[in-house]
């Protein structure tokens, strides 16, 4: 299947998501909003590698050193109310509503080059959508770069799997139960990652892939049932990019969304979404409706001392 690839579009709101829903690629330039959020980014990763350059520290670093340097940096990044500040600019700016855009917590990831760290808090993604992980059809994931970088250490959109699915067991993956244990346990994952993830059961067709390039504060839009992977980075630097996750309250209301190819996760992620202007969590009732059913577990993950890594997110 061909997608649209859309280039900084001028359409309403309503209409992008439609497109987004219906499987294009929206790349957006930087704006000053999210140049000020991957400015604020960028301190905090030289900060925590101080002296070393962040790019080509794991170089000079044990790959269990780096892993203790990323583990409490990621919820250093998460939860700092700058974060959040910054993150309510850039939806003000994009104008969307703030009383009916929900915000997912913003993950940092580090991709670092030539298989030195493909777990945990590395963790390298292969071929998955995010809704086999309990997100919801409605969505939207933006991803943003930090530092300049290319197709070798991009994200990879595998077009053919829009409109055809893959045998994979998300069948099998219970959201709460992730909360629960998997999330927690991100840090202790260095040399491999035993967590139980939802994977493909057959070889999907990769090719041909997209991997869009865009720059610092650049955006690549798409829908969170987009089937996606982390490209090897061979680029000699570790890769940074932020991950932030957005669902629309009238389209959750209005039963809109990506059409579900392949996915049949327990559990939702809609809890932990919370509204833009105000905090307050997207109203039970349009959660239980979208529930598919769950077992015994954590609705709602609390953070400790790390962010879960959660895998229900941009590569």
């Amino acid at each position: 299947m061909s997608v649209a690839v859309h280039l900084d579009p001028r359409l309403p709101h309503e209409e992008l998501r439609r497109r987004l829903y219906g499987g294009a690629l929206v790349l957006l330039s930087p704006t000053p909003a999210t140049e000020a959020l991957c400015a604020w980014a960028r301190h905090m990763i030289e900060e925590a590698f101080a002296p070393l350059d962040p790019l080509t520290a794991q170089r000079h670093l044990s790959v269990e050193r780096f892993v203790a340097v990323c583990a409490p940096l990621k919820p250093r990044f998460i939860h700092h109310p700058r974060t959040r500040a910054l993150l309510r600019a850039v939806v003000d700016e994009r104008g969307l509503d703030p009383a009916t855009t929900y915000l997912d917590v913003p993950r940092l990831r580090m991709v670092t080059s030539d298989g030195y760290l493909t777990s945990g808090v590395g963790y390298a993604h292969h071929p998955h959508r995010d809704t086999w992980y309990s997100a919801p059809l409605t969505q939207l994931n933006w991803w943003l770069p930090l530092w300049e970088m290319d197709e070798a250490s991009a994200v990879a959109f595998h077009p053919h799997h829009w409109g055809h699915p893959v045998a994979n067991d998300s069948r099998e993956f219970d959201y709460y139960e992730w909360n629960a244990v998997g999330r927690a346990q991100a840090a202790q994952h260095v040399r491999t990652d035993t967590r139980k993830q939802p994977r493909p059961l057959e070889a999907p067709v990769l090719e041909p892939a997209l991997r869009p390039v865009v720059p610092p504060g650049g955006v690549v839009l798409f829908s969170g049932a987009q089937l996606h992977s982390t490209v090897p980075n061979t680029t000699g630097r570790t890769r940074y990019s932020i991950d932030v996750r957005t669902v629309d309250l009238a389209d959750l209301l209005a039963g809109r969304g990506a059409p579900n190819v392949d996915s049949a996760p327990r559990g939702t992620s809609l809890r932990d979404f919370r509204r833009v202007l105000d905090d307050a969590p997207v109203p039970e009732e349009v959660v239980a409706r979208l529930d598919a059913g769950g077992g015994r577990g954590v609705l709602v993950y609390r953070p400790g001392d790390d962010d879960g890594a959660s895998p229900s997110a941009a590569a």
